[in-house]
C-alpha cells in the first residue's frame, strides 16, 4: 500500500489553490464497491467501509480473519484467488452466491487482482448485483403505479356516474317488477355495486397528497397481526423477529397497515394453497445500512435504513412472472385481480421507500425499506 500512498499523498493544484492531501484509506472508504486485501493465506489485512457493510462485520473483526471462516473452502472464490496469484492476472466471476455461517448473498460480482508490490497478496472487489435488480423492480413498480393512476382517473369519471343511473333504474324495476323478474333486477343492482367497489379500489391509486408523520412500525405490525390472526390466518403460525431499538418511520399509518396486511394475506393464501400443516409466516424488522434510492439532480438521496420483511414457507413465486409481479393485473391466484401488489408498490413508492422480493420453492420474502422519521425541531438545533 506504500506505493498507493505515495501516489496519492499530495496533489499540487494551481498557485491560487490550496494543496490537497489525499489519504489512501479515505479514498478506499469513499468507494461504493467493497474492497479487501487478502494475504497469501487468505487472511484479511485491509478492508474499506463498503466491505464492512458487505460482510456484515466491523473492520476490527474482519482484520486477521481468514476468508475460510466466512465461506466454505470449496467455494469458487478460493479457486479465483489461486488463479490470480499463479497467473498474475485479474480474474472475474459474476452471479456468485456467497453463503456461509455469517453471511448469505446471491448474485454477486467478484474480481481478484494480484498486488505486484506485495507477493501473494490479492485485492478483491465485491458487488451485490441484486441491488441493481431491486432498483429495476422499483422502477417497474413506479411505472405501473403511474399507469394505474391514469386508468383510475378515467374509470372514476367515465364509469361511476353511469353506474349510479343503472343502480337507480334497477331499484325502480325491483320495486315494480313481478316476482319472476325481480331476481334479475337484484342481480343488476348487485353487479353495479360490485363494479362501483372495483372502481373505488382503483381510485386509491390516485395522485393524492400523502400525509406522513412519525409512525411506530411495530404497533402497525401488531395491529396487522391481530387482524390476520382473527381472520384469514387464524390457522397459520405467525412469528416475529423484531428489533425493539428501531426509531419511528416517516409514513402514513393507515396506508402502511394496508400494505403489510396485503403482504401477510398473500403469504397466508400461498400457504393455504399448499395444504401443508407446518405453514408459517415470519415478520421481521431491522436496520440495514447503505440502502438508498437514486435521486434527481439537486435532491438528496433518501436514506432507507429501516426494513420490514414478511416471509412465508409457501410454494414460491413462478419464475416467469417474478419480474412482472408489481405490474397491474398480474396475479398467481386464479381468482386474483392483480391489483394488490401493484397497490403495495404504489404506496411504498409514495413513502419514498423501496420494495423487493426474494422467492424460491419453500421460501418467499417481501422486504420493504422505509425512511426514518426526523424531528424537524431537533434538526434545526
Amino acid at each position: 500500500m506504500s506505493g498507493f500512498k505515495k501516489a496519492f499523498g499530495l496533489v499540487k493544484r494551481s498557485p491560487r489553490q490550496k494543496e490537497i492531501r489525499l489519504d489512501a484509506a479515505q479514498i478506499l472508504d469513499s468507494l461504493p464497491l467493497a474492497v479487501a486485501v487478502l494475504d497469501d493465506q487468505d487472511v484479511f489485512c485491509a478492508v474499506n467501509y463498503a466491505a464492512e457493510e458487505f460482510f456484515g462485520a466491523s473492520k476490527t473483526m474482519l482484520l486477521h480473519t481468514n476468508l475460510s471462516e466466512l465461506l466454505p473452502l470449496d467455494h469458487p472464490i478460493f479457486l479465483m484467488l489461486e488463479r490470480a496469484r499463479r497467473a498474475g492476472v485479474t480474474i472475474s466471476e459474476h452471479d456468485l452466491s456467497l453463503e456461509g455461517p455469517r453471511m448469505a448473498r446471491r448474485g454477486c460480482s467478484v474480481q481478484a487482482a494480484p498486488m505486484p508490490d506485495q507477493p501473494g497478496c490479492v485485492t478483491i472487489t465485491l458487488q451485490d448485483e441484486s441491488a441493481a435488480r431491486t432498483l429495476d423492480q422499483q422502477m417497474s413498480a413506479r411505472n405501473a403505479a403511474r399507469s394505474i393512476t391514469g386508468m383510475a382517473a378515467i374509470l372514476a369519471h367515465e364509469v361511476k356516474n353511469p353506474l349510479s343511473g343503472i343502480r337507480g333504474a334497477a331499484q325502480l324495476l325491483e320495486s315494480s317488477a313481478p316476482p319472476a323478474d325481480r331476481e334479475l333486477a337484484v342481480l343488476i343492482r348487485d353487479e353495479a355495486d360490485r363494479i362501483r367497489a372495483m372502481v373505488e379500489r382503483m381510485e386509491t391509486f390516485g395522485e393524492k397528497k400523502l400525509e406522513r408523520q412519525s409512525v411506530n412500525v411495530h404497533r402497525v405490525l401488531e395491529h396487522v397481526r391481530r387482524l390476520a390472526g382473527s381472520g384469514f390466518a387464524s390457522r397459520i403460525k405467525i412469528t416475529e423477529a423484531y428489533d425493539p431499538s428501531l426509531p419511528h418511520v416517516l409514513g402514513n399509518r393507515d396506508q402502511l397497515i394496508q400494505v403489510l396486511l396485503n403482504l401477510v394475506k398473500n403469504a397466508a393464501e400461498a400457504i393455504a394453497g399448499t395444504e401443508r400443516q407446518d405453514g408459517e409466516i415470519c415478520i421481521t424488522t431491522g436496520f440495514q445500512h447503505g440502502v438508498r434510492l437514486s435521486a434527481s439532480a439537486g435532491r438528496t438521496r433518501p436514506n432507507l435504513p429501516i426494513f420490514v420483511a414478511v416471509r412465508d414457507n409457501g410454494p414460491g413465486i413462478p419464475e416467469d412472472i417474478r419480474r412482472h409481479l408489481f405490474e397491474p393485473f398480474i396475479s398467481t391466484k386464479a381468482a386474483g385481480s392483480g391489483l394488490g401488489l401493484a397497490l403495495v408498490a404504489k404506496i411504498t413508492a409514495d413513502h419514498g421507500g423501496l420494495i423487493d422480493v426474494d422467492s424460491r420453492p419453500g421460501r418467499t420474502e417481501f422486504r420493504i425499506h422505509l425512511p426514518v422519521y426526523e424531528d424537524p425541531d431537533e434538526s434545526q438545533t
